[in-house]
């Protein structure tokens, strides 16, 4: 993937389609979707052309985030995530700047990751690891990556009042 992942995230869909139909012929889409290239040629323009007419076509990443937006359920972009070889991490919320909280923030992460490493070492103590063990693996895995991502992404702006008002884990805890 050459693109980074600023420049998908400020592009409209069927920008990036074009774009991902320079490196993907839209012929072998086509055939390997089962569809016609004339509908995925539709996909990479606008849904709405210049004179407000309909050039395009609802493609497969609009109807994605129409999807999210009325069920409101992050499951879907873990899963896509998940099938693509990663993982979703929800940006922080950001406000105005506020540096007292650094300190205790930085303690969360070095926290969350001996909390981390104490469910593994109590998970590989009998030398196996089992199907539940791993799920609480995971969890705590994603709750580290959440509040690691918080706290750079303050960081980056300079405000770290979010790193106060603790995130919606996008993870359940296994009980």
């Amino acid at each position: 993937m050459g693109l980074g992942f600023f420049n998908v995230r400020a592009m409209q869909s069927h920008e990036l389609l074009r774009e991902v139909f320079q490196q993907c012929s839209p012929k072998q889409v086509a055939t390997q979707l089962g569809l016609s290239l004339s509908m995925i040629y539709k996909w990479a323009e606008p849904a709405e052309g210049p004179t407000g007419t309909a050039s395009g076509s609802t493609n497969p990443l609009d109807r994605i985030e129409a999807l999210l937006n009325c069920t409101n359920d992050r499951r879907l972009v873990q899963w896509v995530c998940q099938r693509a070889g990663g993982f979703f991490i929800l940006n922080p919320k950001t406000h105005r700047p506020h540096p007292s909280f650094l300190i205790p923030a930085t303690n969360e992460i070095v926290q969350e990751f001996a909390d981390l490493l104490a469910v593994i070492a109590t998970a590989a103590a009998d030398n196996q690891i089992t199907r539940k063990e791993a799920q609480s693996i995971r969890a705590r895995w994603e709750e580290l990556k959440t509040v690691t991502e918080t706290f750079v992404a303050c960081c980056e702006e300079g405000n770290f009042v979010p790193l106060k008002e603790k995130p919606p884990t996008s993870v359940n805890m296994p009980k």
